[in-house]
């Protein structure tokens, strides 16, 4: 399997907008978070890497997002269970040129991916509304109250998130609080490697 360091150095090599290299550790982190939770602590790793990597393609190739992704990531010597999860958190959504993705979240991991990483960007928005620009001390009906505010954050797509919620099983209240527990628990990590990314970009 593809290393941390590797697969960071096969991010950075599509992507150096400050932004996307910090979505990718946050969903990293987010993910590393969930596994520990839901009893796949063992593929605490493998799930950040999914992470890391999920939107290999989206700063060079929007139009195009998860259908670049398989050639970049092959080239990049990743397995095909890492390309699959990458590209099933488009699943059901159509993409700039048209096309809509195929393929199907299967595992847990790739559903907790799917639901969570709009959510992370809706997180991360409201965070920079609060005077202390953190998320440690948001509280869920500050973040239910952005949510429902449909002008709030309006990239981050509700139907996603919820379809997401759906898939796994839970409530939409359960995936807004583990999120929100899992960016919070992880913002001092993802501050450090931001740190880290700064002044290697």
């Amino acid at each position: 399997m593809i290393t941390r360091n590797e697969a960071f150095e096969l991010l950075k090599k599509y992507n150096k907008d400050p932004f996307h290299i910090q979505h990718a550790l946050t969903v990293e982190a987010v993910m590393k978070w969930f596994s520990n939770e839901l009893g796949y602590g063992t593929e605490s790793e493998y799930w950040g890497i999914v992470g890391l990597l999920h939107d290999i393609d989206f700063e060079l190739y929007p139009e195009e997002h998860c259908l670049k992704a398989p050639e970049l990531l092959k080239n990049g010597g990743v397995s095909e269970d890492i390309i699959h999860a990458v590209c099933s958190h488009g699943y059901g959504i159509t993409v700039g040129c048209g096309v809509t993705i195929d393929v199907e979240p299967i595992h847990e991991m790739e559903k907790v991916l799917f639901a969570a990483d709009e959510l992370t960007g809706l997180i991360w928005a409201a965070a920079l509304m609060r005077p202390s620009k953190s998320t440690k001390d948001m509280e869920l009906k500050s973040l239910k109250k952005k949510y429902k505010s449909k002008g709030f954050a309006a990239g981050c797509s509700r139907e996603v998130i919820e379809r997401g919620a759906e898939q796994l099983g839970w409530e939409l209240d359960k995936l807004l609080t583990m999120t929100l527990q899992a960016m919070a628990d992880s913002e001092d990590i993802i501050n450090a490697e931001m740190g880290k990314a700064g002044a290697i970009l």
